[in-house]
């Protein structure tokens, strides 16, 4: 499973949407983001943990809360949770763990751990919050437009930049929120490159990357999207709108995404015309 190491991170990579687990461990905690997706994969990922955790403090981390990237709650043992407080205010935690439900059983998959909607104990609820463990600094931006309760998580001093569900380089942009606040969201991204030293971006799906350029190259076309959708939209110009799908890999499951920007960006459109 293993896509990525150094001696501070380890990335852990599901073929299942090529969802990344990263495991990130300074001398003075150990940190899960997101741990996911097969149970075979987790329990690869719990001996882990538990190889090189010692005496240190363990926290996971939630990203946000979509299925895929909860469902590894309960599964790590003794730890933290930490994740934005809007996890908590959700009002559809039931749908979202039938999801995960609907999953293992799609699969006939039986896990060795009970699978819930999580218990937040660090709550994340404004930009530049700050967790200290030790010499290691972990510094949050609200990142809303994914989901509501998306964050944007910096590691220092080793330059670790966690971003979700945003600039990854397999998928364009999923908005399940609002797609005004993605195109917000997407204006922090130079903020933080000015103010954090930013040596790796690890992205929920698809590659990592080291290279600030790449960053900004993806934050750039997740923008492109947004416009040129919306733009064509305002239009009623279908075709145009469903152009921006041809660069894009597994056009089937994309082209249903690519459907629910549409449907939430038209309806975002008739809204601001009253």
């Amino acid at each position: 499973m293993i896509l990525y190491k150094n001696k501070n991170i380890t990335i852990f990579q599901s073929p299942i949407y090529q969802t990344n687990t990263s495991i990130i461990e300074t001398e003075d905690m150990v940190l899960v983001i997101d741990p996911t997706t097969l149970p075979h994969e987790i329990i690869e990922i719990r001996n882990y943990v538990s190889s090189i955790r010692k005496n240190r403090p363990t926290y996971v981390l939630f990203t946000h809360s979509d299925w895929d990237h909860i469902l590894g709650y309960n599964s790590i043992g003794d730890v933290m949770y930490i994740g934005s407080e809007k996890i908590t205010t959700r009002d559809d935690k039931k749908r979202i763990s039938e999801q995960i439900k609907s999953f293992d059983d799609q699969y006939y998959l039986i896990r060795d751990y009970e699978v819930g909607y999580p218990h937040i104990d660090y709550l994340v609820n404004k930009d530049g919050q700050q967790l200290k463990i030790g010499n290691t600094i972990i510094t949050f931006y609200t990142s809303p437009g994914h989901t509501e309760d998306s964050v944007f998580t910096i590691i220092e001093p080793i330059g670790i930049f966690l971003s979700g569900d945003y600039l990854s380089d397999i998928e364009f942009p999923y908005i399940y929120s609002s797609s005004y606040a993605y195109e917000n969201t997407m204006t922090k991204v130079d903020n933080i490159l000015q103010h954090h030293s930013i040596h790796l971006l690890i992205p929920g799906h698809g590659n990592p990357t080291e290279d600030c350029q790449e960053i900004l190259k993806r934050k750039t076309a997740s923008l492109y999207y947004i416009h040129e959708l919306r733009s064509a939209l305002e239009n009623e110009d279908d075709k145009r709108a469903d152009k921006l799908l041809e660069e894009w890999q597994f056009p089937k499951i994309m082209g249903e995404y690519h459907k629910g920007n549409k449907d939430l960006i038209k309806k975002e459109l008739q809204t601001t015309k009253y």
